[in-house]
């Protein structure tokens, strides 16, 4: 995320500011770190700026700069919209980052959503469509009176689910996303929230989908415990999340890993009697599968009951 595609409001910095993305894409990192300090020195509350000047200085192998650079870019806009605070701990290998600054994750999908379908078909091999709707088939869901969409994106699901739903409703951060969901015409109700602060429903609903959206969260014990408390009693709930060996853990990519032992101890406490966790390969990244869980749980033990798989009681 290059600060110079944010202006700085003074076209003289800004100036610098291209300079040094010129200079960065000669392999001169030490100079478009010198030339975008410049900028910074006319305009120094330049959040993005600064943001832009950590990632120069860490290219150039500075790391204590680039600290610096990130800090400077939180003190100047708390909200954190372009994930400082998360590089500054990721580079000073601080495990201290639960969840993403819900700006950051705002500002990221509004940038992408114009691309976002483009890029995860064509490019990574996404699969979350096919996992759910196989996830579906699995737990025979019939047709459903009311059903959510946590995290609904672009609306890659809504061809999906739009056969089985009396009423779908999709939710999402990112207003650029939610614009091209709308196109489609699947959904009944969209509407632009964090997912975090969700209230729970006067109606509950009957099924729950959170395809490729807790691995931006983190710790999801708030938005585990909506989905029990949003559920109806015979509802199903179904999830995907990127594989990791230990709790839940912040890679690089500033996405979340989550562990088996994790997920199972998190339903169980939510009180989500039974669940059936199966591993797949969500997409491809760099030429590597990305691996997660497909997960599909239920309040009550009569959806796996007819899955056949009473070997996921969660207690055990």
């Amino acid at each position: 995320m290059a600060g110079h595609r944010f202006s700085s409001g003074y076209p003289a910095a800004d100036r610098r500011a291209d300079f040094a993305e010129t200079l960065m894409l000669s392999g001169d990192a030490p100079a478009a770190t010198e030339v975008l300090r410049g900028a910074l020195d006319l305009v120094p509350d330049w959040g993005a700026g600064w943001f832009r000047l950590g990632e120069l200085h860490e290219a150039a192998g500075d790391e204590a700069a680039a600290v610096e650079a990130w800090t400077r870019a939180v003190e100047i806009d708390p909200a954190d919209p372009f994930g400082a605070g998360v590089k500054r701990d990721l580079l000073r290998k601080v495990s201290i980052v639960e969840t993403l600054p819900p700006a950051f994750v705002e500002l990221l999908f509004d940038q992408y959503a114009p691309r976002f379908e483009t890029s995860l078909l064509n490019k990574l091999e996404y699969r979350g469509p096919s996992i759910v709707a196989d996830a579906l088939a699995r737990c025979d869901v019939g047709h459903v009176a009311r059903a959510m969409d946590l995290g609904c994106g672009t609306g890659l699901l809504g061809d999906v689910l739009r056969p089985l739903c009396g009423w779908l409703e999709g939710v999402d951060i990112s207003s650029g996303m939610l614009a091209e969901a709308s196109v489609k015409q699947v959904y009944d109700w969209l509407e632009k929230v964090d997912i975090a602060t969700l209230d729970i429903p006067d109606r509950p609903y009957d099924l729950i989908i959170a395809s490729d959206v807790f691995n931006y969260i983190g710790a999801l014990e708030q938005v585990i415990g909506w989905c029990a408390g949003a559920i109806a009693p015979l509802g199903q709930l179904i999830f995907t999340v990127e594989l990791g060996d230990d709790g839940v853990m912040l890679q690089d990519c500033r996405r979340f890993t989550h562990s088996e032992s994790y997920v199972r101890t998190l339903l169980r406490d939510a009180g989500f009697a039974r669940a059936s966790l199966s591993r797949v390969v969500l997409r491809r990244d760099r030429g590597q599968d990305v691996v997660g869980l497909c997960v599909i749980a239920s309040r009550s033990g009569g959806m796996l009951d007819r899955m056949g798989d009473g070997e996921d009681a969660i207690p055990a």
